[in-house]
């Protein structure tokens, strides 16, 4: 590749990129869901528009894979486990239970009412039962609910591409006549629980790490934790485990682990999520041909439906039995199933494993993502009100930070009074820092007090000031004259030169 290619390859992905957040913008205003935005931009894009060509299934299935695990794991980091955690049970049966009678439910109407085998049909069924945790995590976040609701269609967003992944992997590789229900199915199981098990576990030890490991500075922290969060994912693929499970698991057991800079964390996450779900939706966009698509227009509509009004509701009405939700809340979780990018790189997965009929499963699954993300995502409002599930104005939650001196254009300074330092004896208030500067911490022995004008400085004691960019220099200057020239430093000139021997003074 030449420089001239280079330059060009940038220039046209970064042009794609500020088109598709322009278009997201407008999409909007409109009240559409953003993701179509994005595969309307690479609609515009591919062959039967600009003409650039690509119809690589199988680098399309690869990329879109591990844009999926980016999007799984910033999921889980920005989840609230203990909102998850009452809903978990539920959203595990929705998951697991209700994906099957789902892909049973559509693929009995795929071959009843299209011209289609059952492993065809079977392979409709299993692609379109996943919702997907990008278009899940990006509507309903904007729509007023309560929080048990949104939590339980979230987490099962997160935990259902799992197993519609291991069927639809199933159902391209092999025939009917091969598939043997009873080991599929306690192999399905054993796949989401060695993956579950490989995404905790993964999630535990970088938490234990991140912990006893001070990095350099806080930019690098959002990297570690993203990067573990794939990790898993990478992990749970290479022992043909679930590696969606594990990416997300992760991703919720690091995001709720307190670890430092959480906000810095969470924006990172969500800036590389949005990155992942603009290349993915374009690049699904750009894989379409959109010349082929009429054809699968009625199969399409046909399947959705019978997705949205039977299937979709019996699986939330026999997964939910036990736990007596409110019908309200039933229809409305029947209604908010959003499918996304999951069901379009899942049909590459046929395409790839030559399937038959793979080429008219990837344009229906295209066409009906489409189609009924514009019927379900501006309703989701609506129905929400009229089902009676917003709840009253409320004031915003109390944000609490663990480590937010960097949004809060602050730094600490961390002082040791060694045994020939000066300090020893001075009270706290003949310091006399340069306001905003004080002193907010003692650690003395195995101690930890909050100190004030009555505290003595020992030898041992560590001090934790803070301080703003703005007086740190002067804070750090008079530290130094103390230690130095102890409480009347400066009636003999010492200024806390830095170029002279200091006592020992770090910066965090």
């Amino acid at each position: 590749m030449t420089l001239t290619e280079l330059y060009l390859m940038l220039a046209v992905g970064t042009g794609v990129v500020l088109i598709s957040v322009t278009a997201a913008r407008l999409a909007t205003r409109l009240g559409m869901p953003v993701l179509l935005a994005y595969l309307g931009v690479g609609l515009l894009l591919g062959q039967d528009g600009l003409g650039l060509p690509f119809d690589d299934a199988a680098l399309a299935q690869a990329l879109g894979l591990a844009a999926l695990a980016v999007i799984l794991v910033e999921g889980g980091l920005t989840t609230a486990v203990k909102d998850v955690r009452p809903v978990l049970a539920p959203a595990t049966v929705l998951a697991t239970l209700g994906v099957l009678v789902s892909v049973a439910v559509t693929a009995a109407a795929a071959y009843l009412l299209l011209d289609v085998g059952w492993q065809t049909a079977l392979l409709l069924g299993a692609i379109v039962s996943s919702t997907d945790a990008a278009a899940v995590f990006a509507v309903l976040r904007a729509v007023p609910l309560p929080k048990r609701l949104t939590s339980l269609v979230e987490a099962e967003s997160g935990l259902n591409d799992a197993p519609t992944f291991i069927l639809v992997l199933t159902f391209s590789a092999v025939g009917l006549d091969a598939i043997e229900p009873l080991p599929l199915l306690v192999a399905m199981l054993f796949q989401l629980a060695a993956g579950g098990v490989i995404g905790l576990a993964i999630g535990a030890a970088a938490v234990w790490l991140l912990r006893r490991l001070t990095l350099p500075t806080s930019g690098l922290y959002p990297i570690a934790i993203v990067g573990c969060g794939v990790l898993a994912y990478a992990v749970a693929g290479l022992t043909q485990t679930s590696g969606f499970l594990a990416a997300y698991l992760a991703g919720l057991v690091l995001g709720n682990a307190g670890l430092p800079h959480r906000r810095a964390t969470r924006s990172v996450a969500e800036g590389l999520g949005w990155i992942a779900q603009i290349g993915l939706f374009v690049m699904l966009g750009l894989l379409v041909t959109p010349s082929d698509l009429p054809s699968s227009v009625v199969p399409a509509l046909v399947v959705g439906t019978a997705l949205l009004l039977v299937a979709r509701p019996a699986s939330v009405l026999v997964s939910l039995l036990p736990f007596r939700l409110p019908l309200r809340e039933q229809v409305f979780l029947s209604w908010a199933g959003l499918r996304g990018a999951v069901p379009i790189v899942l049909a590459t997965i046929p395409v790839v494993a030559g399937a038959p009929g793979s080429e008219q499963v990837f344009n229906i699954v295209f066409l009906l993502v489409v189609v009924f993300t514009v019927i379900q995502a501006p309703a989701l409002p609506w129905l929400a009100r009229r089902m009676r599930l917003t709840p009253p104005a409320v004031g915003p939650d109390l944000q609490v930070e663990l480590a937010p001196l960097d949004a809060m254009d602050a730094d600490l300074i961390h002082v040791t009074v060694e045994p020939d330092s000066r300090l020893q004896g001075v009270y706290l208030p003949e310091l006399r820092l340069p306001p905003p500067a004080a002193t907010t911490l003692v650690v003395r022995g195995p101690d930890t007090f909050v100190p004030d004008e009555h505290t003595r400085l020992r030898v041992g004691d560590q001090l934790v000031v803070l301080t703003t960019p703005r007086v740190r220099e002067a804070t750090e200057r008079r530290l130094r004259a103390v230690a130095r020239g102890g409480r009347l430093a400066g009636w003999f000139g010492e200024t806390g030169d830095p170029e002279r021997s200091a006592p020992t003074v770090r910066r965090r």
